[in-house]
């Protein structure tokens, strides 16, 4: 079986000591391919070493999360865009913004999301979304774009099957990770009315690791919950579900 995890922070702190061993539990679990988004420029570095380590299985994105939107952001804007004119990367991410935690910077992460999708844009790439308590701003601004051939991921999507109908139509594929094994977490409810051409699959690792996992530290591994979740969804199979999303992988990051 075929897997692709479109979003892992494999270079966290949460896996010093077994970055290695973690990354081998889940290629043995079938995750043949990892996408690995940004968070700051403090992050680069641990990144571009992950890459030559596994450079047939490790894709890096750039991009300035937005709780990293601080008073510094303009600098990590231009550390970005320095980063995408030095190396190869495959997406601009993960980007966005964010309002559950701190609405302090709340200009500043729209100003900073928009800045970034014309940095995909002017390097044909694809986006990469982080939303929390903030789908009105973030499709506002989508809009902004809309016709100008923005595409890419709705990270950790947790919103309504409308909200997901208007991600869609504005480009954007849906990140399926944990959540839709929670009890709570109300995606699985209608995931069944959007065709799996529409998803792709992440954990968010080390976050939001899925029912058995709840609760503890997520690593690529545990993306097989998912799958299989999903495949009862969708009256599928595991390996229907790896293929299907991997393909729709490789149309987002090209790759």
């Amino acid at each position: 079986m075929l897997i692709t995890d479109t979003h892992a922070h494999l270079y966290s702190e949460a896996f010093d000591g077994e970055q290695d061993e973690m990354i081998q539990r889940a290629i043995s679990a079938g995750v043949d391919r990892f996408f690995v988004p940004a968070i700051d420029s403090t992050y680069t570095q641990a990144m571009l070493n992950l890459a030559m380590a596994y450079p047939d299985r490790v894709f890096l994105m750039s991009g300035l999360h937005p709780t990293h939107v601080k008073e510094n952001y303009r600098e990590e804007l231009a550390h970005v865009e320095e980063q995408l004119s030095k190396h190869t990367y495959y997406a601009v991410g993960e980007i966005g913004m964010d309002l559950y935690w701190d609405t302090t910077y709340q200009e500043q992460q729209q100003d900073a999301f928009r800045y970034q999708i014309r940095l995909a844009l002017q390097h044909k790439l694809p986006i990469v979304i982080h939303c929390r308590d903030a789908f009105d701003p973030i499709f506002e601004i989508l809009e902004e774009f809309k016709g100008k051939g923005v595409y890419g991921i709705f990270h950790c999507f947790t919103g309504t099957l409308a909200q997901a109908h208007r991600a869609i139509g504005l480009g954007m594929k849906l990140g399926i990770g944990g959540v839709v094994t929670f009890k709570n977490g109300k995606i699985d409810q209608f995931l069944d009315q959007i065709d799996m051409e529409h998803l792709v699959l992440e954990t968010d690792a080390p976050y939001l690791a899925p029912v058995p996992y709840r609760g503890k530290r997520n690593e690529s591994a545990y993306i097989i919950h998912v799958v299989e979740k999903l495949a009862m969804i969708y009256k599928s199979t595991p390996q229907e579900v790896g293929a299907v999303t991997t393909a729709n992988a490789i149309r987002v990051f090209g790759v």
